[in-house]
């Protein structure tokens, strides 16, 4: 198991050595990185804004649920449910259903191009396949995650105003006192220091799985899925190692 271990951590510390060297073509380049970047943008935002709604309502639902101390203001809950989501839910939740949407398709998409013969065809052209291929999604993934988490943030507080309001829990003005009591900036960048580290896991782990596939088809499925597990079970590590240096 330790072998193991070191094996496939040499092996991705020797990909992401390979990604840097001078671009062959830069516009190519830069055509792929935009495409990587609405695939995972734009092709994410519809799960992100489906969650971050639900994420915000169902805590401020919650937080009312179990602060029921009439000596308590209710516009802490609204303080509560901006720590949580800008904390922990809109970084960290959003990550975990990004590895498997964003991470699934870049390790099957390598994983075919592998596969099909596709990556040796472009090495025997003599382009470089791990800077070609690997380093605009990794670049574009830690470029566009952080966007939606901040996205994932925003709307998770407004999906937890809205609740409030409808539920007849606090009202708008509450929510909105609540919301600036005690806010702190630094948690906002903790959570955008949370963010470009997933979002570095998250694609590099799954390149590393998708452009390391041996045999048919079978294994693809074989590398998405263990391309996912090991890049939430990474993620949730790094929630905690970053959470007890930066706080």
């Amino acid at each position: 198991m330790e072998f193991k271990f070191f094996y496939h951590f040499g092996n991705f510390l020797l990909m992401l050595k390979g990604m840097f060297s001078r671009p062959e073509n830069m516009k190519m380049y830069w055509k792929q990185f935009m495409q990587q970047c609405v695939d995972i943008g734009v092709g994410s935002f519809g799960i992100v804004f489906i969650i971050s709604l639900f994420m915000g309502g169902v805590t401020t639902l919650q937080t009312a649920y179990q602060l029921v101390s009439p000596i308590i203001p209710r516009s802490t809950i609204a303080q509560v449910v901006r720590d949580t989501i800008i904390l922990e839910f809109a970084p960290t939740l959003t990550s975990i259903v990004l590895a498997g949407v964003v991470g699934s398709k870049i390790a099957s998409e390598l994983g075919n191009m592998r596969i099909s013969e596709q990556i040796d065809a472009l090495e025997i052209m003599g382009i470089n396949t791990k800077g070609y291929l690997i380093a605009p999604k990794i670049l574009a993934a830690v470029l566009m995650i952080p966007v939606l988490v901040a996205i994932a943030g925003f709307l998770g507080i407004w999906g937890g105003k809205e609740a409030g309001e409808l539920s007849g829990v606090l009202s708008g003005q509450e929510f909105m006192q609540g919301l600036r009591q005690e806010f702190k900036a630094y948690n906002v960048f903790f959570a955008m220091a949370k963010s470009y580290t997933f979002g570095f896991i998250i694609a590099s782990v799954s390149a590393y799985y998708g452009y390391n596939v041996t045999g048919g088809a079978l294994e693809i499925g074989k590398a998405s899925t263990t391309a996912v597990v090991v890049s939430c079970v990474l993620v949730l590590f790094m929630d905690y190692a970053l959470t007890a240096i930066l706080l």
